[in-house]
């Protein structure tokens, strides 16, 4: 029995109570994929702005996801487990729910938003260069 006290279940409880909803589970499994933006979670899950960003609130209560701001856009990625059986179980979430269905189109229609660098960062996806930039215009020659 002293063994059994000894064991800390609030951080895998929090986990399962946090992931008790499918829209949260989505939301996680977008996630495994790279930071996303509010506004491209609300456009793949067809949510209203406050419904994922109520569900996103129970994520980073239960310490699930971080958020960080960039001008005017609020992004979020998944947390780095301090717990390892929180880390074991969502790397197990994200490799079991892969092929479902709904899954796949949720991420689908993440790259149709995001182009097919959908798993990238917003912020790294600003930092490079487009690929077909204009070339600025050269000066005339002064005769």
């Amino acid at each position: 029995m002293d063994a059994m006290a000894k064991i800390d279940v609030r951080p895998v409880t929090r986990l399962f109570k946090a992931l008790a909803d499918e829209t949260r589970v989505r939301i996680v499994a977008l996630l495994a994929h790279g930071e996303l933006c509010v506004c491209h979670i609300e456009a793949v899950l067809a949510q209203p702005q406050p419904t994922v960003s109520r569900h996103l609130a129970v994520l980073r209560g239960a310490g699930l996801v971080e958020m960080r701001r960039e001008g005017l856009w609020v992004l979020y990625r998944l947390a780095k487990q301090t717990d390892a059986d929180c880390e074991r179980q969502l790397r197990a979430l994200a490799a079991a729910f892969a092929p479902h269905e709904a899954l796949r189109a949720d991420l689908d229609r993440l790259r149709k938003l995001r182009g097919p660098n959908a798993s990238r960062s917003i912020s790294e996806a600003r930092r490079r260069p487009k690929p077909y930039a204009r070339p600025k215009p050269m000066r005339a020659a002064r005769a």
